[in-house]
């Protein structure tokens, strides 16, 4: 197979095999972090309700799947990798594409990779404690980096196999927690009292933190082009990935809330570890956190695979930095790997990843918001588009997805005036670079035909 952009320029690209049960093994191991493990503490403290609290995850899985349907339907019209490079670029404007594949291919994913690094490293230490930090934490993300190296082949093999026992795990987890732990007097049906913490602000604020936690389901739009019969798969891939993760998220903070007094968590980050403590005993927090720590590694995994495919083909796209597009003999991009690595090593060792994370949230949210309304534009000024799949549930779908992702860039702009506006000049520098770098053939290309790679 090859990929041509609009100069002509031929690119090798690899061979479609990525199964369904692979791409969801990557929407899986990207959503799940330590966001669920960490959450309800600060949940619980405003909203001391069983009921509340898993319709607060429960709502946050149906908005996820709301953007779902979306995307599901833009990647099925245009499979090509790259998430919202692809997307933006087609529905709006090349430049609109740009500013968001700048943004993921540069800090968007290496990032969250620091960030779960760095998690691993220290939760390393919670079994070993005298683990050095800065050591593990590079060497888990070089580890992974080297399997990615080494093909789709091998990449879909460890991807499938640490989720699998991701999940593994998380269920063995809830199983104890449900079967041998003494049930807190937690009632999960709803009562007097509910409605009133569901409509109220800290619902509302918590909603954003879960939506961070859910964050993830779009991941195998960024490998539209690697997937066997994309336009069934993708849809599928998503869909059953993001079920997947609602289902273990509910679950998850419904056996935090049998297994350890309210009490207990309220405030805390640690719920997970607390409630380990209850079902395991003195080695609970141990059990727990080698539980995550596994966990982690599918995470680091999934987001060195997706992240350096924006920069493959937006190498594809622009002369300058066609290196990035270049493949190896095994069919992995190892120059964007090798780019990602860099970034995300770099980011550790300055210990900035987490102020990177700050700033960029506004701009991952807008880049979802745009992505969805281009489903609702190109339904208008573009209805004879070849549409394989249709978003399930529209206009509702994508209404209800940019009216929570909407509110949560008000939310950032309102309580994180100085992050979000950095986030809105990182993504002016990509519209800046657009237009000092960029050499478009062809510049009545903003929407290519479907299928076009």
């Amino acid at each position: 197979m090859a990929a041509s952009n609009p100069s002509g320029t031929v690119w090798p690209t690899a061979k479609p095999g990525v199964s369904v049960v692979v791409a969801t093994a990557i929407v899986v191991a990207d959503m799940v972090g330590v966001g669920v493990f960490t959450s309800l503490g600060f949940q619980v403290k405003d909203m001391p309700s069983g009921f509340s609290i898993l319709m607060l995850w429960s709502v946050g899985g149906i908005v996820a799947l709301c953007g779902v349907f979306s995307y599901s339907e833009l990647g099925a019209m245009f499979p090509r990798s790259s998430g919202e490079y692809n997307f933006l670029g087609r529905a709006f404007h090349p430049a609109f594409g740009f500013l968001a594949g700048w943004v993921s291919a540069t800090v968007g994913f290496a990032a969250p990779v620091a960030l779960a690094a760095m998690a691993f490293a220290e939760y390393a230490r919670s079994i070993v404690p005298e683990a050095p930090v800065m050591p593990v934490a590079v060497g888990v993300i070089w580890l992974v980096s080297i399997v990615q190296l080494f093909g789709l082949k091998h990449s879909s093999a460890f991807q499938l196999v640490s989720t699998l026992v991701k999940v593994t795990l998380i269920l063995a987890f809830l199983f104890a927690g449900f079967a041998v732990a003494q049930p807190q007097p937690i009632s999960f049906a709803p009562k007097a009292g509910d409605l009133a913490h569901i409509t109220s602000a800290p619902f509302a604020i918590g909603l954003v933190f879960v939506m961070y936690a859910f964050s993830g389901w779009n991941a195998a739009t960024y490998i539209i082009g690697e997937l066997r019969t994309p336009q069934r798969s993708l849809p599928k891939s998503l869909l059953f990935g993001t079920l997947i993760v609602m289902v273990l998220y509910v679950a998850l903070n419904a056996v935090f809330l049998w297994t350890a007094p309210i009490d207990k968590l309220a405030g805390q980050i640690q719920v997970a570890s607390i409630s380990g403590s209850y079902v395991f005993g003195d080695l609970g927090g141990r059990i727990v956190a080698a539980m995550i720590l596994v966990g982690l590694v599918p995470s680091i995994s999934a987001m060195m695979w997706i992240g350096p495919r924006v920069m493959m083909t937006m190498g594809e796209d622009i002369p300058v930095l066609g290196l990035f597009a270049r493949r190896s003999k095994r069919g992995a991009p190892a120059y964007a790997i090798l780019f990602q690595l860099a970034v995300a090593t770099l980011l550790l060792f300055t210990q900035s990843f987490e102020k990177v994370l700050d700033f960029i949230q506004f701009s991952l949210l807008f880049c979802s918001f745009f992505t969805v309304l281009a489903v609702v534009k190109l339904r208008i000024f573009s209805p004879e588009l070849p549409r394989p799949y249709r978003a399930w549930g529209y206009p509702v779908t994508p209404a209800v997805f940019l009216l929570v992702t909407g509110f949560m860039m008000y939310y950032l702009l309102v309580e994180r005036p100085v992050q979000a506006l950095l986030g809105m000049l990182i993504m002016l520098s990509g519209v800046v670079i657009y237009a000092i770098f960029h050499r478009r053939a062809d510049p009545g290309v903003a929407i290519a035909p479907p299928g076009r790679n």
